[in-house]
């Protein structure tokens, strides 16, 4: 069990990350008090019934007494809701948020004012395709990247809720990392956005073929498809925002990506078999890469395990 980091921490927006944050919390006691808010009453309802902290009526409510406030919301809603936030906020309180969008995150975040509070934007490289506050579980975070991209200030202060934020995240079993946010946005664009708008795209290819194949794309979908789909059934509002928001990086990477699989298309239609090893050696390489780096099991797994809480 982790010393305690927070007094009091609020989560706005209590979905799969928001609610993953409050188990983890409660469970390593890294926050001695869980306010929580969602916009939707929905939400609250279940949030209450799953019993995973102190749910307001109001987000004024939650944020009032917080010493460490967690965005939880979609990209496209944090300058908003930041707004909303900042003004409700105590003096010296920490705000932060989960977006996988830097740029933009501390744009939203910046853009509400506040002096008396410290924004230090960050992202939890870990998640589902599941959604909603029934899909957290404490563990989302143990041994996962979390980024830290904090504003260009100075000053013992804001260096001390750097610190501060960093000792919480670690003793959700985090390891955390600062990086600038566009290199954050750049990386962010090929190792996350990108396969997920290939899965978004390959499943919708698949659709349509399903009526012309009398439904055989489905029943005899094999283990890598099957994997896309898994990807493919994430949260479309969260997805449309990330794309919105990382553009320019997206853009890019679809580019270079879309390059490379032209070559792949020419090797194939004119029999060029060791211009496919090639590729098909170095993908498998990479593969090996990130086993050797402990960011994956190679363990066989067809889509089936369920997280445990």
């Amino acid at each position: 069990m982790a010393d305690t980091v927070f007094d009091t921490i609020a989560i706005i927006g209590v979905g799969l990350i928001g609610s993953s944050i409050a188990r983890a919390a409660r469970e390593t006691s890294a926050a001695r008090s869980i306010a929580l808010y969602d916009v939707e009453g929905s939400v609250r309802r279940e949030a209450s019934k799953l019993d995973l902290g102190t749910v307001t009526s109001s987000l004024e409510e939650a944020v009032r007494d917080a010493d460490c406030v967690i965005l939880c919301t979609p990209v496209g809603a944090l300058e908003a809701v930041a707004a909303e936030t900042v003004p409700a906020m105590k003096d010296g309180a920490i705000l932060t948020d989960v977006g996988s969008v830097k740029g933009q995150a501390a744009s939203a975040l910046a853009s509400a004012g506040g002096a008396h509070v410290h924004v230090i934007p960050g992202h939890p490289i870990a998640g589902t395709e599941q959604s909603g506050p029934a899909a957290g579980f404490a563990g989302l975070f143990e041994e996962a990247w979390h980024i830290l991209t904090p504003l260009e200030k100075s000053g013992p202060d804001y260096e001390t809720a750097v610190e501060t934020l960093t000792a919480f995240w670690a003793a959700l079993g985090a390891k955390v990392e600062t990086m600038d946010v566009a290199k954050h946005d750049r990386v962010l664009a090929i190792t996350s956005h990108l396969p997920h708008l290939i899965a978004f795209n390959i499943v919708a290819t698949a659709y349509d073929m399903e009526t012309v194949e009398e439904g055989d794309v489905v029943k005899y979908s094999a283990g890598g498809f099957r994997d896309f789909t898994r990807i493919a059934a994430s949260d479309p509002v969260m997805w449309r925002d990330v794309f919105l928001g990382n553009k320019d990086a997206v853009l890019e990477a679809l580019g270079r990506f879309s390059e490379d699989l032209a070559a792949l298309q020419r090797a194939i239609r004119w029999g060029d078999g060791d211009a496919l090893m090639k590729e098909f050696e170095r993908a498998r390489g990479i593969r090996q890469a990130i086993l050797e780096a402990g960011m994956d099991s190679s363990e066989v797994n067809f889509g089936r395990n369920k997280p445990e809480e």
